[in-house]
């Protein structure tokens, strides 16, 4: 029984395939930490934060023109401008620093609310800005979530306080115009819950949605670059494929009718001055076979120049029919050469008769090359019930070990596997070496 030869090819390419795990980590949403802010966006940050706070002191300015202090008594006149300066003036880190950020607006909010700071317009906005931000830069995710709703609970925390506080100084009088069928109190209490829940939920809500667009824009990216990597992978292995073919079809043409001529050239020089006649004989076929190289080097160069619309105007390389001119060839070379054909020859795809024309000119050319003391070389075709095989033998010494991992052997397993075959290489019984290659037939051949 021969060794199988794995029909793996050489340079076969298999793009590295990521793990799944790994895959849904990436994609996992606290996973992700979004960058930090650019330098451009930075100096907005500053710019927008100055605007807000000088915004807050001219808020502040009309709130005191008009006398409508709706929290109460306010304090002194600095206390007010450093409370309505502390809360909007964090908003130039908001996107550098954002859970600082939010925690210095969101106590100054407390503090100037505590104070009765007639300015609030401003800082109400200042506050949805920074949640909002909180949301939609925070690096940690939990951390910013647990931030948000902490934050928004102590909001809602203070409002029930002031809400208790201001009801013991309510009277009668100040409900005299209600109307409607809801009592004044609870109608009060429920429109502050309504409005205030709205205003949280919307910040909460736009900061969690600004987030999730930057992460797939993020993943977006990555999938773009990834593709360009692929596509860039896929044209260096093109590229490699086709030198390979290249080389694979140089290697073919070239080595065999070279070994060819080299025999022929031998033996001319052998019986040059005994026999002129053998001589003249050997030196027509090394023509032949010479012309026949050039033009299968020109078929070859031809193919790789010729256009998609071209290709058709090419000559068709050679296929299974040629075999016989190989044994030909082999027997002028002084070797005792036949050929069998078993079974009902069919009809064979062009990829596969080629690819069997090339693997009995590379193991003749061996046996020319190679084998020590080869006589007799035997070429067998046979149709199988779903396989054709092909057997080239000699009976030369099988001191081809070296040759193992040579060019044409690495041809022979790249071909066969292209058109998942099976190949068989080493000595036989007996003496001598053999090549075996077995193509499965294509679907309804007849058996």
């Amino acid at each position: 029984m021969l060794p199988r030869v794995s029909t793996e090819t050489a340079d076969e390419w298999r793009q590295p395939a990521e793990s799944t795990d790994a895959w849904r980590r990436a994609e996992s949403s606290d996973e992700w930490r979004r960058p930090g802010p650019t330098p451009e966006q930075r100096r907005l940050d500053l710019f927008a934060g100055l605007a807000a706070t000088a915004l807050a002191l001219l808020s502040l300015t009309l709130a005191r023109s008009t006398g409508a202090f709706l929290l109460g008594p306010p304090p002194s006149g600095v206390e007010q401008l450093f409370w309505t300066v502390a809360v909007p003036l964090p908003l130039i880190w908001r996107r550098r620093f954002p859970v600082a950020a939010t925690l210095a607006v969101s106590a100054a909010f407390i503090g100037s609310q505590v104070r009765a700071v007639p300015e609030w317009q401003l800082s109400t906005w200042a506050l949805f800005i920074a949640i909002y931000t909180l949301g939609a830069w925070g690096r940690d995710r939990r951390l910013s979530r647990r931030l948000r709703i902490g934050v928004i609970v102590a909001m809602f925390t203070w409002m029930g306080i002031a809400l208790s506080i201001n009801y013991r100084t309510l009277t009668t009088e100040d409900f005299a115009d209600a109307v409607g069928p809801v009592p004044p109190v609870l109608a009060a209490i429920v429109t502050g819950v309504l409005v205030n829940a709205l205003y949280f939920g919307f910040a909460y809500f736009f900061g969690e949605t600004a987030w999730v667009a930057a992460r797939r824009e993020h993943q977006l990216a990555e999938q773009a670059e990834r593709l360009r990597r692929s596509q860039a992978e896929v044209r260096e292995h093109a590229v490699v494929g086709e030198r390979v073919r290249i080389a694979r079809e140089l290697h073919d043409v070239v080595a065999h009718h070279v070994s060819v001529m080299g025999v022929q050239a031998a033996a001319c020089r052998r019986v040059f001055d005994k026999d002129p006649a053998k001589a003249r004989t050997a030196l027509v076929s090394i023509e032949e076979t010479a012309r026949q190289a050039v033009d299968e080097l020109r078929r070859m160069l031809g193919v790789l120049r010729a256009r998609d619309g071209d290709a058709e105007n090419t000559r068709q390389p050679a296929g299974i029919d040629r075999i016989a001119a190989l044994v030909d060839r082999a027997g002028e070379a002084g070797l005792r050469a036949t050929l069998g054909v078993y079974g009902d020859p069919q009809p064979l795809p062009e990829s596969v008769s080629q690819a069997a024309y090339r693997v009995v000119q590379e193991a003749v050319t061996n046996v020319l090359k190679h084998a020590t003391g080869a006589s007799l070389l035997d070429v067998r075709i046979r149709y199988l019930a779903q396989e054709m095989e092909v057997e080239v033998s000699d009976d030369g010494r099988a001191s081809r070990s070296a040759n193992a991992d040579g060019l044409g052997l690495i041809g022979m397993r790249e071909r066969v596997a292209t058109h998942g075959g099976e190949l068989e290489v080493g000595p036989r019984t007996g003496g001598g070496w053999r090549v075996r290659v077995r193509f499965p037939l294509p679907a309804g051949s007849p058996a």
